[in-house]
């Protein structure tokens, strides 16, 4: 039976799909749609403030009873220099006066802003939390277990999957090189961890004994009962629900997700300090060509935030981030619930096809 797996029951849910917590892109709908399914919808909080996840939250709680979870990120607190900040700013300065802005400066970031958005997860009764970038304090961890939250970490190595493990989690995501947006890696690195779903997911799955969810490339039912198959006890989707009827996803980013390839992504660092997968467009062409050291994460970030956020507003996608996973001619447009109908057909199909049962 593979829609009853340690993941699913654990978690109360129907069917063993995650969608991912694509911050920027997830909606109350999207989240809410893909949790009354019987999967578990993520809201996507990794740049909310305190009083937007509080208003998300509330929002999927009037759509839907069903568990969803709430997905945050792991902060991270870097030193730099005000001249690496003003030679970063020399360099996005053409796009910036393309749209008439000003050279924007790093925000404050503290333990305060992350510690609030945990109170508030409590606090509204969310009863899954995951995290992406690392591991959070011992506390932390302790203090949602203590309010009978699941929480679920994010590792794209085995040696951060085990550490997930020792630290208390209660599942892991096996996020492979294939995934759209962000990688989960703990530490930064000059070249991204690079271990594709198919390799990764079994050999974490032999070195830990808690659940294991398969993440990257991932997009419909054949992928999922490969994952299972794998030894995964479940899956995580997010370019398969960024061009859905319900999601988040601005005109520009789902226009793109239709009409590129698998060989249209690529890793880059310029738009955030931290290694994702995207679309390339001429933005990231421009500062690879002029190898450019992208300042750490979140300083990068809050430097072409503004940016990115008016280059939405002019349709402008040679500037704009388009994160993407590989399996891009697979995307399909249609509301969550049939998208949710498919994958079921489509699993209970090839297990059929492949292994004479549906069970």
């Amino acid at each position: 039976m593979w829609k009853s797996t340690p993941f699913s029951t654990r978690c109360q849910l129907r069917i063993p799909i995650i969608q991912a917590g694509m911050a920027g892109a997830t909606s109350p709908e999207l989240v809410a749609a893909v949790s009354v399914s019987g999967g578990l919808g993520t809201i996507g909080a990794g740049y909310d403030t305190l009083q937007k996840l509080a208003e998300t939250i509330k929002s999927v709680k009037r759509l839907t009873d069903a568990p969803f979870a709430v997905n945050v990120f792991v902060p991270e607190y870097v030193s730099f220099q005000t001249s690496d900040v003003q030679q970063m700013n020399t360099y996005l300065q053409p796009y910036l006066n393309r749209y008439g802005l000003d050279a924007s400066q790093p925000q404050a970031h503290s333990e305060k802003q992350f510690q609030e958005l945990i109170d508030i997860i409590i606090q509204l009764g969310v009863p899954i939390c995951s995290f992406t970038f690392g591991i959070p304090r011992p506390t932390t961890i302790q203090q949602l277990k203590e309010n009978d939250i699941v929480v679920i970490g994010s590792a794209t190595s085995v040696e951060e999957a085990i550490q997930n493990e020792r630290a208390g989690m209660d599942v892991v995501v096996a996020q492979g090189s294939e995934a759209g947006g962000h990688r989960g890696t703990f530490k930064d690195t000059k070249t991204p961890v690079n271990i594709g779903t198919m390799a990764l997911v079994p050999q974490i799955v032999d070195h830990v004994t808690i659940p294991v969810i398969a993440a990257g490339g991932i997009m419909d039912g054949r992928g999922i009962a490969a994952a299972l198959m794998l030894g995964a006890s479940g899956v995580q989707m997010g370019t398969a629900f960024l061009t859905t009827t319900e999601s988040g996803a601005n005109v520009v980013h789902r226009n793109a997700l239709m009409h590129n390839v698998e060989t249209s992504t690529t890793m880059t660092k310029v738009y955030s300090g931290k290694w994702a997968r995207g679309i390339e467009n001429q933005f990231i062409h421009d500062m690879h060509a002029q190898q450019v050291t992208p300042l750490p994460y979140p300083i990068q970030n809050d430097l072409t935030k503004a940016l990115r956020q008016q280059a939405i507003e002019h349709k402008d996608e040679s500037v704009t981030h388009l994160w993407a996973g590989q399996g891009l001619r697979l995307t399909r447009e249609m509301a969550v619930s049939q998208l949710m109908t498919t994958l079921e057909y489509e699993i209970d199909l090839t297990f059929r096809r492949y292994l004479n049962t549906s069970e």
